[in-house]
């Protein structure tokens, strides 16, 4: 069972930035694809970003352009630059990380865009 611990939430005023981590560890086989899902208070879990080993991205229209996420193999971490930040994109952020038995979950960092 892989174990993902995120860091790196806060809060930040509307146009600023937050950069988040998720580091794997425990019993990894292969991970293939690693990213970040988002809940916002009333609304279901959705997919931001994700990435595969190989280095593909892929990102919710609602973020493309704010938002980039990077991964480090070896590390076995995935990190996520956040700009331009928007207080709809105010929720909990979980890392995922998906191995060919199955996906885990991190157990989520908030993320609040106030002024």
């Amino acid at each position: 069972q892989v174990q993902l611990v995120e860091s790196g939430g806060g809060l930040v005023e509307p146009g600023g930035s937050l950069r988040l981590s998720c580091v794997a560890s425990g019993t990894i086989f292969s991970i293939t694809v690693m990213g970040w899902y988002r809940q916002a208070p009333g609304k279901q879990r959705e997919l931001v970003a994700t990435i595969t080993s190989g280095g593909r991205s892929n990102y919710a229209d609602s973020v493309r352009g704010r938002f980039s996420i990077s991964m480090d193999n070896a590390e076995k971490t995935v990190s996520m630059q956040m700009n331009s930040l928007k207080p709809e994109d105010t929720a909990v952020y979980y890392c995922i990380a998906d191995e060919l038995i199955g996906r885990s979950w991190g157990h989520g960092t908030q993320v609040t865009v106030s002024s």
